[in-house]
């Protein structure tokens, strides 16, 4: 098609949309209301400095302070992803500095209950337990629920391996707990956890965990939070854990990960 009939049927179209604005606006009574704004895809982003890292009960960074952040993107049908990540220790995951957990799935609500169900892929870069040459990247599969300030979510291992433990596949953790609006901006946020790992005398890495803890919202999408967390072991594995590393003494670095443990952390959610 010549360009010159392309412009002109372009102005034609701009034409016919221009009266028919005209047109409607005068059919449109004054008084009537604009239609709602239909609902947009969200996404934010989040960078947190924590005086250490404390995942389902365990110190991640030997009680050194982490760095984290992530980015998440929702979508007005319930769908969303993301991506979070922290530093860790080499202390605790042989040869990993960092841990990129990845997600996405479907979160709904049902009258006052809500739902959700996400796959999780968790990435350890160059990270491998040594002793069994077993990586420590994992997925789990997580059913939601939750009501009023209340939930619970059970997390499932897809993979063959989990976190370093070959044969681990079917592995679960159970988390419920409650987050509590205090009022002011302040929340009380509590939990209580569960976990127990599958496969052949892999029990021996059973375990449970609880946190408390409050948290407190400002101006500006600033979060300050403080919180007490401590695990339990089935049996004594984790009362020595250790990877054989020196510290920089020379002495073999062994610590009890699941000791309890009073954490800070400041965020900033954009």
């Amino acid at each position: 098609m010549p360009s010159i009939v392309k412009q002109h049927y372009a102005l034609s179209i701009v034409t016919l949309l221009a009266l028919a604005s005209q047109a409607s606006a005068q059919s449109t009574p004054a008084d009537a209301k604009p239609a709602a704004a239909a609902p947009t895809t969200t996404m934010t982003a989040n960078v947190t400095l924590a005086s250490q890292y404390i995942s389902r009960g365990f110190r991640q960074t030997w009680g050194k302070p982490a760095l984290q952040g992530g980015f998440d993107i929702g979508h007005p049908s319930g769908l969303s992803a993301g991506i979070w990540m922290s530093t860790v220790s080499n202390r605790f995951v042989e040869d990993g500095t960092l841990e990129v957990d990845m997600y996405g799935g479907y979160t709904g609500t049902a009258g006052p209950i809500g739902y959700s169900a996400l796959v999780y892929y968790y990435k350890y870069p160059g990270a491998e337990y040594h002793a069994t040459g077993v990586s420590y990247d994992y997925g789990e599969l997580s059913l939601g629920m939750t009501y009023k300030f209340f939930y619970a979510k059970y997390n499932s291992t897809y993979t063959k391996d989990f976190f370093g433990i070959t044969n681990a596949r079917g592995t679960g953790y159970l988390d419920v707990g409650a987050n509590v609006d205090l009022g002011s901006g302040y929340t009380l946020n509590l939990h209580a956890g569960d976990g127990r790992v599958d496969g052949a005398g892999n029990d021996i890495w059973n375990w449970r965990d609880v946190k408390v803890g409050v948290s407190k919202a400002f101006d500006g999408g600033w979060t300050v939070s403080g919180a007490y967390t401590k695990a339990r072991g089935a049996t004594n594995a984790y009362d020595a854990y250790t990877l054989g590393i020196p510290d920089s003494s020379g002495k073999v670095a062994v610590s009890n990960p699941a000791v309890g443990t009073f954490v800070v952390a400041l965020t900033k959610t954009f």
